[in-house]
């Protein structure tokens, strides 16, 4: 059965935690402790304290984020294969697992919510749709959008490489550096990047300020700030 998202969070902030390497730089979290976490030799959880800023906000966790810590409300995440390798700490996970993946539609502790085709890119003005803008971030918009934020607050939304050449702020994907031209070309930030003008224009139809908390971040179309600059 179709989710529909409810307005639970009714003229509040919703912060969007997305996977780019910024997240680590934007809280602070010493360089070792990053280290350990790509090495393997430390969990994802190790993050959590460095987190607390935003241990007290509405927060949607995107993909593998959730490992993160249950303080958030909500991890979104589009892949069937990420749900099929994840499946097991999902389902014991406290928070909301939505999903706009048809492979997981028949999941009951799932909250699936349909894409949608007509309004693919940007905001979806339907709560029973995604506007899916090709990747998982850019869906959880919508999502937060229709459950009644007045502001989204954008982290580790970079669409780009970092100075290490890691795409995630872990290497939980065990994909390490990205440095052949092959590695590169499977990206496709140029394709994530396509659905934020629609969804500037969106958001300013509906009254809601989209905050990009990734200063290095490739998406121009939102103002760009520093962590520290908003707690």
């Amino acid at each position: 059965m179709n989710w529909t998202v409810p307005r639970i969070w009714e003229g509040g902030d919703v912060w969007i935690l997305g996977g780019g390497p910024s997240v680590t730089k934007q809280f602070d979290i010493p360089d070792e402790v990053v280290q350990a976490v790509k090495a393997g030799t430390s969990p994802l959880s190790v993050y959590s304290k460095y987190m607390k800023p935003i241990h007290n906000k509405h927060v949607i966790g995107i993909n593998v984020v959730f490992l993160i810590g249950d303080w958030m409300d909500m991890v979104f995440f589009g892949d069937g294969g990420f749900f099929q390798r994840y499946k097991e700490q999902l389902a014991v996970w406290k928070g909301l697992k939505v999903c706009c993946h048809a492979d997981v539609e028949n999941q009951p502790w799932v909250k699936f919510i349909e894409k949608n085709r007509q309004h693919a890119k940007g905001i979806s003005p339907r709560p029973d749709r995604v506007s899916w803008n090709g990747n998982s971030g850019a869906a959880a918009i919508s999502v937060a959008a229709n459950a009644g934020a007045k502001r989204i607050f954008l982290l580790g939304f970079d669409m780009a490489l970092g100075a290490d050449q890691y795409q995630h702020f872990h290497n939980v994907y065990n994909r390490g550096p990205i440095v052949r031209e092959d590695q590169l070309a499977k990206l496709h930030f140029e394709i994530h990047l396509l659905g934020f003008p629609q969804i500037k224009e969106d958001a300013k139809k509906m009254g809601i300020e989209i905050i990009n908390v990734s200063p290095t971040s490739e998406i121009q179309e939102f103002r760009k700030v520093s962590l520290k600059e908003i707690i």
